[in-house]
């Protein structure tokens, strides 16, 4: 939202109540509200709380292309922002608002940042999050590419798999855990080895609830089944926990028809000429009659 006419005027007075709140939301969907004001301040539905320990250095904004970024510093709390939420991850990529805002009078307000939360650093009891404006996305390769593997992302917008088909995702608590990376089962009935290899890892319960971990490994063993992940989770898991386990892609041609039986929605070009076809050459001998060389 731009700045109203009544809040200019506030700001050009020479005598100001103005603060500074953030809103954070984590992927989630845990939201949380800071202010470096001395009470706490509510609207547009979110709760921003003083003594949390919050600030930020100057926003930098340009109006080009460049990216807008800025910092945010803060203390651990148990309140607020704790440790072990840092190091679970669980505020990476979170959206972030920032406002100038007229403590007086809070409709007096103006957006002043949106972005996300991109490097985290935590020493000493403090967290320091450098935040990134909506232009980073511009940094990021947009358009096709033209290679033989698929380039969706099983589910998602361009994919269009959806896990409400039997067979491809199974729900059971945690029975044997190592390092937080490879988990054993004695059974998991009716999926094959290898089935949800590339897949995802999905924490239902427990302490590292809502996070997720990339299958690496999966593998029938004498004792039963073991689930290796390429990343161990950075929150404790206990056996009991419920968990759920999402069939994997590999993104070749073959699994997407054979597998899920989604070949229309194949984002590969299976058929590209590979670097053997830049190296060939025409001889005499053999049969040149114009077709495929492979």
């Amino acid at each position: 939202m731009g700045i109203s006419a009544e809040f200019q005027a506030h700001l050009g007075s020479g005598i100001t109540t103005v603060c500074r709140c953030w809103a954070v939301v984590r992927g989630d969907g845990v939201s949380y509200g800071f202010t470096d004001h001395d009470r706490s301040i509510a609207f547009e539905g979110v709760d921003f709380k003083a003594d949390s320990g919050l600030t930020a250095k100057a926003l930098q904004q340009t109006s080009g292309l460049a990216v807008d970024n800025s910092e945010a510093l803060g203390a651990i709390s148990d309140a607020a922002i704790t440790e072990e939420d840092i190091a679970a991850g669980r505020f990476d990529g979170s959206e972030v608002r920032a406002w100038l805002v007229n403590w007086a009078d809070v409709d007096q307000r103006m957006l002043q940042f949106r972005g996300t939360i991109g490097e985290l650093r935590r020493s000493g009891g403090a967290f320091q999050a450098e935040l990134r404006g909506l232009t980073e996305v511009l940094n990021q390769p947009q358009g096709r590419v033209y290679q033989k593997p698929c380039t969706a992302v099983l589910g998602d917008k361009n994919c269009r798999f959806a896990f409400d088909v039997p067979g491809y995702v199974t729900e059971l608590p945690v029975e044997e855990i190592e390092e937080a990376r490879i988990f054993r089962f004695a059974e998991i009935s009716g999926f094959e080895e290898r089935w949800f290899e590339y897949g995802r890892f999905v924490v239902l319960s427990g302490e590292a609830a809502g996070l997720v971990g990339v299958i690496k490994t999966d593998h029938q063993t004498d004792d039963g089944r073991e689930i290796e992940l390429w990343e161990g989770f950075r929150a404790k898991i206990t056996a009991g926990d419920l968990v759920r386990i999402e069939a994997g892609c590999d993104k070749r041609d073959k699994t997407c028809r054979l597998k899920f039986n989604n070949f229309l929605n194949y984002r590969g070009f299976p058929d590209i000429p590979g670097e053997d076809w830049l190296m060939s050459y025409p001889t005499s001998g053999g049969v040149n009659d114009g077709g495929s060389l492979g």
